[in-house]
């Protein structure tokens, strides 16, 4: 129901756009290729895209947040599957040897289903706390940025060698 409502609300303010703004993925691409520790670039591009033509809109906003989310989810799922491989890999290895240890892959897997199941959780209370009002979905969205982007920086850091 509230997700119906929220479709509609946001269906109105759509109609007078030209069309979503411009996204530009370039000032997170910087950020990760620098320096700057990596949880600093969570929402740099979606902040730009919101400074721009049609980004202060709600829908606008919905937009340049979720544009820059789809990054951050292409991010962790690239490492998540690499993750799944190597654990694999350990397990079949482990078994191999006739280790008794518990195996990583569902491990993983149940972990990562679990995430999921709590982003989504904090981000519908997230969009709760604006009591129906035209903030919810620019919230939510933004938690969802949030929160994939670090998860995909956790799931990356197991990657880097040595971990």
């Amino acid at each position: 129901m509230r997700a119906v409502a929220l479709a509609l609300l946001l269906a109105g303010p759509a109609a007078a756009q030209d069309g979503p703004p411009p996204f530009d993925a370039g000032p997170l691409t910087a950020c990760l290729e620098g320096d700057a520790p990596a949880d600093s670039c969570i929402g740099l591009a979606a902040t730009a895209c919101m400074e721009g033509a049609d980004g202060q809109t709600t829908v606008g906003m919905g937009f340049c947040l979720g544009a820059e989310r789809d990054l951050w989810d292409d991010r962790l799922n690239t490492a998540y599957g690499a993750l799944m491989e190597r654990a694999q890999a350990t397990d079949a290895e482990m078994t191999g040897l006739g280790s008794s240890a518990a195996p990583q892959a569902p491990a993983l897997r149940e972990m990562q289903r679990d995430w999921i199941a709590y982003r989504d959780a904090a981000c519908e209370y997230e969009a709760v706390r604006w009591g129906g009002g035209t903030g919810a979905g620019p919230a939510a969205a933004q938690c969802a940025l949030t929160l994939t982007a670090r998860q995909a920086l956790w799931l990356g850091g197991y990657l880097v060698e040595g971990r």
